[in-house]
């Protein structure tokens, strides 16, 4: 099974599946859990402290003998200190999110170790595969936390077309569907944040994951666009207000004071309501709470299934 998939031999995983890197989220416990089920489990390095995020990387080494992930957010005031830590802990692979990753590739590539942009646009792609990206991660505007303005299908389609490296889609995936689209729009892998929310082996508080759990379609929106940085999370006071803030032209300043901490009281404390709640549109299809293995494997077995109901439709 996916033997001859580039994603899955470069990454030396089972599975062609990544798990999203999501602030204050994606730990070592729910990146331990996903590895050993065969994906690609991350830790988001997000704003955390140098010390704290090392405590989360010889913690993941501990829980898994598998590969795993460290996700540098380029926008952070302490993403050099996540470079140097990678770096000193030789981390397999890492994904970049919120920049331009050229000094990490040139840093990170001589090590051995795996960098994979995370990418909103081909320009974009095409930039990080000339400086040496190994793959690419096309993420949609379905996507949860800060996304891009082009939708899931139209850009993987078009980075698989402009790019040679294999993509990775991400926005919009949460089953086996997902996933065999993906891979019909030339992806060779998912990167699934939302529905790894509410995995068993996640940390996030349970008010947040029922939060996702009781969304439907229509259950997100998108706020931050006067910042230049457009986040999706589910409708609540926080973002009614914000969007509120935005219509009547609030200083930039105090905007990002009023959103600073938002997503931490929402994932740590468990306000949902004046916390961010960051999902992608595909919440209303997580209706459970399930360990990373029976996700992954389900996800899997349905895409390889219906991909021979599809191939029947076509005799």
């Amino acid at each position: 099974m996916f033997s001859s998939n580039r994603v899955v031999k470069l990454l030396k995983i089972k599975y062609p599946i990544v798990q999203g890197a999501m602030a204050w989220v994606a730990d070592a416990d729910l990146a331990a859990a996903v590895s050993n089920a065969g994906g690609l489990g991350i830790v988001a390095a997000g704003n955390m402290p140098p010390g704290m995020l090392e405590a989360e990387l010889i913690k993941v080494r501990r829980l898994t003998d598998k590969p795993f992930g460290l996700n540098i957010m380029l926008l952070s005031p302490t993403w050099n200190d996540a470079l140097a830590l990678a770096e000193k802990h030789k981390v397999p692979v890492v994904t970049t999110g919120a920049g331009l990753p050229g000094k990490v590739i040139e840093r990170l590539a001589p090590l051995g170790i795996t960098v994979i942009p995370v990418i909103a646009s081909v320009a974009h792609a095409e930039r990080v595969a000339k400086q040496g990206a190994s793959a690419v991660i096309a993420e949609g505007m379905e996507a949860g936390g800060h996304i891009g303005e082009i939708t899931t299908m139209a850009l993987t389609s078009q980075v698989a077309t402009a790019v040679e490296i294999p993509v990775i889609t991400a926005g919009g995936v949460a089953d086996g569907r997902g996933m065999l689209a993906a891979f019909a729009l030339g992806a060779e892998a998912v990167q699934i944040g939302t529905r790894f929310v509410c995995a068993a082996e996640s940390n996030v508080h349970i008010n947040y994951k029922k939060k996702i759990m009781g969304a439907n379609d229509h259950s997100t929106v998108v706020t931050g666009r006067a910042l230049g940085h457009p986040v999706r999370s589910i409708k609540n006071k926080f973002t009614q207000l914000f969007a509120d803030m935005e219509a009547n032209s609030v200083p930039i300043a105090e905007l990002d004071k009023f959103g600073s901490g938002k997503l931490r009281a929402a994932v740590v404390d468990g306000d949902i309501e004046n916390g961010s709640v960051m999902s992608g549109q595909i919440a209303g299809l997580v209706k459970a709470i399930e360990p990373a293995k029976e996700i992954i494997e389900e996800i899997v077995n349905d895409a390889q299934s219906l991909s021979r109901t599809i191939a029947r439709r076509f005799d």
